[in-house]
């Protein structure tokens, strides 16, 4: 029977992490019998890596793929926590522990291409080898200095207009516009915008999808040590408006899409960044007595203020347990 029975993390549930505030939790470590000369320890890490298969081209050997790849650290804390005489007895013994997240971090990530993901691991270790270990996946979303950059926003209006032919002779206009009070959103906003369609047609229109869709470029390099990019997208949210638009006549449907609680946000790469995000929603009247479709884009920035040092405002969703107070750790 091993001396350590269990080892476990005690965080907020559900919590999301804004780059720049605290973490705090506790380490519980239950042994079955005494322990001599043991080190139990905590560490915060949080990394990111890409990685993607890219063909070489017809010029050199189209038969061979090459793979790009890059990788960043982006936190690594480590704390070993204090042990009175140098044994612990059998029981229960709890360690509290506080890191404070670096200001300026990407947020949680996940693709087929790109990672960027964060978590906390507590350890317990004998004088030669592990005992037990215990890791904890963390939801932390990044920040940006959009909103100091732009503090006013305007009114925002996107047209698209498309001349479509049906019935072989038959031709007709459909005129697609998109209203916004704004186009800057924070994680966890609703985005509330207004679609007027315009169906200068003999046909009825009934379906019309809205769409928000992130384009993400990952910067990678080659064995030889090239620079390359690649660019994926992804649908973020979907929305389907069942409606009948009757000839000649014209529609306006107001939707909402609730943003995630985390998002990347948006940027321009950056040397040394390994992913950069843009966003764009979608409207699109689907046709198919026409066979085609209009669409109308409206660029989309998510950013999320930084924390303030004297206020130190807690991120949505978050619990007060995650504020830092200048506690270290200790054991029990």
């Amino acid at each position: 029977m091993s001396v350590v029975k269990s080892i476990e993390l005690v965080l907020p549930k559900d919590a999301v992490y804004l780059a720049g505030s605290g973490i705090k939790g506790q380490v519980v470590l239950i042994l079955n019998s005494t322990l001599v000369d043991p080190t139990v320890r905590v560490e915060l890490v949080g990394r990111g890596y890409v990685e993607w298969n890219e063909e070489i081209g017809a010029s050199r050997d189209y038969s061979r793929d090459v793979i790009c790849n890059n990788k960043a650290d982006y936190v690594h804390k480590l704390k070993t926590f204090p042990v009175e005489d140098n044994w612990l007895s059998a029981g229960s013994h709890t360690f509290d522990f506080h890191f404070s997240l670096p200001p300026r971090l990407p947020s949680t990530f996940a693709s087929k291409i790109g990672h960027v993901f964060y978590f906390v691991q507590a350890s317990c270790m004998g004088r030669e080898h592990i005992l037990a270990k215990k890791r904890m996946y963390l939801l932390v979303q990044g920040t940006s200095d959009f909103h100091k950059e732009n503090p006013l926003q305007n009114p925002l209006l996107v047209e698209a207009e498309k001349k479509v032919s049906y019935n072989c002779c038959s031709q007709g206009t459909i005129c697609l516009q998109i209203q916004m009070e704004k186009n800057t959103f924070a994680p966890g906003e609703r985005v509330i915008f207004t679609t007027e369609i315009n169906n200068q047609t003999s046909r009825c229109i009934k379906t019309v999808i809205f769409a928000l869709y992130a384009h993400v470029q990952y910067e990678g390099f080659t064995p030889n040590a090239e620079r390359r990019s690649r660019v994926d997208s992804s649908e973020l949210l979907r929305q389907e408006a069942n409606t009948q638009i009757m000839p000649f006549n014209t529609t306006k449907i107001v939707s909402t899409l609730n943003l995630p609680q985390v998002l990347s946000v948006s940027s321009c790469t950056r040397d040394g960044e390994i992913m950069s995000t843009r966003y764009e929603l979608v409207s699109t009247v689907h046709l198919p007595w026409s066979l085609t479709s209009v669409k109308a884009k409206v660029p989309i920035i998510i950013t999320s203020a930084p924390v303030d040092p004297d206020g130190c405002p807690l991120p949505e969703g978050a619990t007060p347990e995650q504020i830092p107070d200048g506690s270290g750790g200790g054991n029990g």
